[in-house]
């Protein structure tokens, strides 16, 4: 894997079929593109919650079937407590999820595609992208 989507790139994608966030999938050989299992759960929690889960639920299975679906590993997790702990101590935390999400990035030395660039570059050493 080379780039992992977050979660909002995932949501983004599957409502408008984004000609920009495809064209950049485009380039790329399978593989190459994934997502976390953090943004995995993200997206299962918006089915369950969603008034048409089953019409939902197969939207979220196509969407993922050319994914590398990366599982959230014990490197993530110490990533995690440093990443968490770094932002803690300047002042600046972001989102629980997000922070997941970008430790696990981070972890995996991978680019993180993002339209959420301003919570995500406080991670110091995590690369972000916006295909939007």
């Amino acid at each position: 894997m080379k780039f992992m989507l977050d979660t909002n790139i995932c949501i983004f994608l599957i409502k408008t079929k984004s000609p920009n966030i495809l064209r950049h999938i485009k380039k790329y050989s399978a593989g190459d593109i994934g997502i976390s299992s953090i943004t995995l759960a993200e997206l299962e929690y918006g089915v369950e919650k969603s008034r048409y889960v089953e019409r939902n639920r197969q939207a979220l299975k196509e969407f993922i079937l050319p994914l590398e679906i990366a599982p959230f590993d014990e490197k993530a997790a110490e990533t995690y407590g440093y990443v968490r702990a770094m932002l803690e101590k300047k002042g600046v935390p972001i989102g629980s999820m997000d922070m997941l999400i970008g430790a696990h990035a981070l972890s995996l030395g991978v680019t993180l595609v993002t339209n959420n660039v301003k919570e995500f570059k406080r991670i110091k050493g995590l690369k972000i992208v916006d295909w939007t």
